[in-house]
């Protein structure tokens, strides 16, 4: 046994997030957890590491038992380099080694002096020499080099400063830490989170070989499906389970709980009904009274089965039916597309079809957030043609129309905003659609979670009906019941969908078509996710045959090198393994030196450009807020010329803010492009 939780329990103010939690955990453990957004996983991990304390309960953790939990954040503004931040895992040994040379000193110095090296000296510094060793004390600087290199950083990159990196590649540099640290129990928390899937592949590849145990908060259900071997279920209403097998297992478990607890309850309601019904009937009978009372404690004493809503199991989000489009949707002819001196698109192709389901795929920098937007309408390009078909109606959905969102407004007024006169009173059961029902509806944007906020922006672009869809990473924020609900609605939406996504089942579960977008050049793969990898394996596997036979022809009597790598898969024949974007990117000669400096420029002036319009806009709204006051006094109401010029203002004032939100949302989709760019080291 390597940890154990004994009745834990946690809680929020008068809410407890999960009480009477108990697990093992021994090496080798695979162990998911899983629950809806604020069931406490997130909580839970926490207190396992040591942050936080439960509030009833406790984990106990076996002597000398390491554990390393992966953060989710990371200062994006620290100065120093990739592998001073990783080298920070090895803090320990590094501890080790400066006793061991303090020792080396003493014994040299006894030594000098004639005296005999004292017995507790010398066994201290043998027990440091073999945690040392046994740590990898003496190869860490190879170690550093070998996870950094196998998680994509270059020589060059593992000097760059970290502020210069995108959350993605800040997120690898935890995971170097992660894996430098070598922990006997691995706490991951959304692991996958900001990596590209050739990322994703090369990290299940570390964790196959990784003997400890693992801890797993992940909304990736393929990620779950190939490393849980149990799953701790956490309910919502502060119950907890745990389910011996697989996710696949816990599913049909779950389910099958589920209709036992729906025994049991409607059990309790009858029990309770009747309980009721004699306090009711007999709380004012002097014979009868005593009896109703103690019936009256009993009731207040039971613990009752809280269970989650049928309706809300079963409510599906609804896409309106979308007006029919031509046959042939959008098409792009001869695009190119250059940031500054650095072209991303030198000429490319693409078209749509009515119904057609595309999915965009590929490692992150190589520019599928810029097709996606010129697809989109949202990003201009330098040269070619984009063409919509016959009464295409095109909505885009972006990460960056989240934070648009006003967090002051309640989700009603939010879709007020941006409704037609005639469209306001259906607005209630529009947003009934996308799960917001009854009081929901008032809520402020501002006390909402990621993926309810989602779900807003979703339901303001699709307030009309559209028939294309493009989406941008739209499961981002969601959890594992969002995403099958959101899956579910676009599997019945009878339009056109073009989407980026890093996840995997739900590639899988929509997509017809992939295309792979490879560094300004597309590959079309007809089928799902799964026909997409088998394909490019296929290829890969071709590829290596036919590299081999060349060899052997061209150099009959020598043999390889066992460093020589290939370019024809994704881990490499060499000493490390590494995504097949390791070096596809990165700047190898002067030339493209130069290039990426002239990226990071056009990003950093982007981001000041951003900066200034929202500092512009809160300056016009706080002008806008002041005019309303004005206007809220009635004493200005004697003079009709003044109330005139106030709205003649108020109204200038609206169009300048709209106006500076156009500019804003233009920007964030050229920094959101860029970024993508950027996530290459």
């Amino acid at each position: 046994m390597l940890l154990q939780l004994q009745d834990a329990g946690r809680r929020i103010g008068p809410r407890w997030l999960f009480r009477d939690a108990s697990l093992t955990i021994r090496a080798g453990d695979r162990i998911g957890i899983v629950g809806p957004n604020g069931s406490g996983k997130t909580s839970l991990l926490s207190m396992i590491a040591g942050l936080d304390a439960p509030d009833e309960g406790k984990v106990q953790l076996q002597r000398h038992t390491r554990l390393g939990l992966l953060h989710q954040e990371i200062d994006p503004n620290l100065e120093h380099s990739v592998e001073h931040e990783a080298r920070t895992a090895l803090s320990g040994l590094e501890e080790i080694e400066e006793e061991m040379r303090a020792l080396e000193l003493s014994m040299a110095k006894s030594g000098e002096q004639g005296e005999a090296i004292r017995d507790e000296v010398a066994e201290r510094y043998d027990a440091l020499t073999t945690r040392f060793t046994h740590s990898g004390g003496f190869e860490q600087e190879a170690r550093v080099a070998r996870v950094l290199a196998g998680l994509g950083f270059d020589e060059e990159a593992r000097h760059r400063p970290l502020s210069s990196f995108s959350g993605g590649w800040l997120m690898r540099v935890e995971l170097a830490k992660l894996f430098l640290a070598q922990p006997q129990v691995m706490l991951l928390d959304e692991p996958t989170n900001h990596l590209d899937l050739p990322s994703i592949q090369w990290f299940e590849e570390e964790l196959a070989d990784f003997s400890g145990a693992l801890l797993i908060v992940s909304h990736d259900r393929t990620f779950l499906r190939r490393h849980v071997r149990r799953v701790f279920d956490l309910d919502g209403y502060g119950r907890c389970a745990v389910y011996e097998g697989d996710y696949d297992t816990y599913l049909t478990q779950r389910e099958e709980r589920r209709t036992q607890l729906l025994a049991q309850k409607a059990n309790q309601d009858r029990d309770i009904a009747q309980m009721e019904r004699f306090v009711e009937r007999f709380r004012a009978k002097a014979t009868k009274a005593k009896q109703a009372q103690s019936r009256l404690k009993a009731l207040e004493k039971i613990d009752r089965i809280e269970i989650e809503d049928d309706r809300t199991r079963t409510m599906r989000l609804r896409i309106p039916a979308p007006p029919r489009s031509g046959q042939q949707v959008v098409s792009l002819k001869d695009i190119h597309k250059s940031y500054g001196e650095n072209q991303i698109y030198k000429g490319v192709d693409f078209n749509a079809q009515r119904g057609e389901r595309v999915a965009l795929a590929g490692p992150n920098g190589a520019g599928k957030s810029t097709l996606l937007r010129i697809i989109a309408g949202a990003l201009a390009f330098d040269g070619g043609e984009r063409k919509l078909g016959h009464d295409v109606q095109l909505a885009f959905f972006a990460q960056h129309q989240l934070d648009a969102l006003d967090s002051d407004a309640s989700i009603l007024d939010e879709l007020t905003r941006s409704a037609k006169h005639e469209d306001v009173p259906r607005l209630r059961g529009h947003l009934g659609a996308f799960l917001f029902s009854g009081d929901d509806v008032d809520k402020k944007i501002g006390v909402l979670s990621g993926g309810e906020k989602a779900r807003v922006a979703l339901a303001k672009l699709l307030l009309r009906p559209v028939n294309v869809l493009v989406l941008d990473e739209p499961t981002n924020h969601l959890d594992i019941g969002s995403c099958e609900i959101l899956e579910q609605a676009l599997s019945e939406y009878a339009g056109t969908l073009i989407f980026v996504s890093h996840d995997r089942t739900f590639i899988n579960k929509l997509a017809t078509r992939v295309i792979e977008v490879k560094y300004g050049v597309l590959e079309e793969f007809i089928g799902n996710y799964d026909d997409y990898v088998y394909r490019k394996k296929q290829a890969d596997i071709n590829t290596s045959v036919s590299q081999k036979a060349s060899r052997e022809n061209s150099k009959p009597s020598q043999t390889p090198s066992p460093a020589h790598t290939t370019q024809t898969g994704d881990v490499s024949q060499g000493e490390s393994k590494q995504p097949t974007a390791k070096t596809a990117a990165k700047p190898a000669t002067k030339g493209e030196r130069k290039l990426e400096r002239e990226r990071r420029k056009s990003h950093d002036r982007t981001q000041r450009k951003i900066e200034k319009l929202e500092l512009e806009i809160a300056e016009k709204e706080s002008e806008s807020e002041q005019l309303g006051w004005r206007l809220a006094d009635p004493k200005i109401y004697g003079d009709p010329e003044q109330v005139a010029a106030i709205q003649s203002e108020q109204n200038d004032l609206k169009a300048g803010i709209n106006q500076l939100y156009s500019e804003w949302e233009r920007a964030n989709d050229e920094l959101t492009a860029l970024a993508d760019l950027n996530d290459s080291p």
